[in-house]
């Protein structure tokens, strides 16, 4: 008997400490939310659900529009975006980055994206990416980009010439 209450104390602890932290989650401040941008479902499935997991709140975004209207709404403290959200085009990745930069200086912005090159990730830094990454790549190395982003000092704005 005395095994069945001890097993079921410590479950009943286990059970108490995933409620607190599921509390202590929508109390989080804005260096825990996080926004996906990718037009590929399965990606902003997979990395809300790991992201999650991790404590961040996380929202997704299929197209540039319904982007927009969640930045605009919100004050993310990352973003994860591809550059292409149709399947012709960067420039709609680029343009995000951009509108990012302009609404919000210190949020950083990793670009994740299977259409990389020298050319472009040195684009996309100029527009204003903090890191630039190649699809496929693990989520647990996703994470540690967004972690090392997080830790770093805070984005400063450019200085007009």
């Amino acid at each position: 008997m005395l095994k069945l209450k001890t097993v079921s104390g410590r479950l009943r602890q286990l059970f108490r400490g995933r409620e607190q932290s599921a509390n202590d989650r929508h109390a989080e401040p804005v260096s825990r939310k996080l926004l996906v941008v990718d037009d590929e479902e399965s990606i902003c499935f997979s990395m809300s659900e790991y992201f999650s997991l991790q404590g961040f709140k996380v929202d997704t975004a299929s197209e540039l529009e319904e982007a927009e209207k969640l930045l605009g709404a919100t004050n993310y403290r990352v973003v994860i975006q591809d550059l292409r959200l149709t399947m012709t085009t960067n420039q709609d990745g680029l343009d995000m980055i951009k509108l990012i930069r302009q609404q919000n200086p210190q949020t950083r912005i990793v670009v994740l994206t299977a259409y990389g090159s020298a050319e472009i990730e040195d684009e996309a830094r100029r527009c204003g990416a903090d890191a630039f990454l190649r699809k496929p790549k693990p989520l647990s190395q996703v994470a540690q980009v967004v972690q090392g982003l997080i830790e770093s000092p805070p984005r400063q704005a450019a200085r007009p010439a």
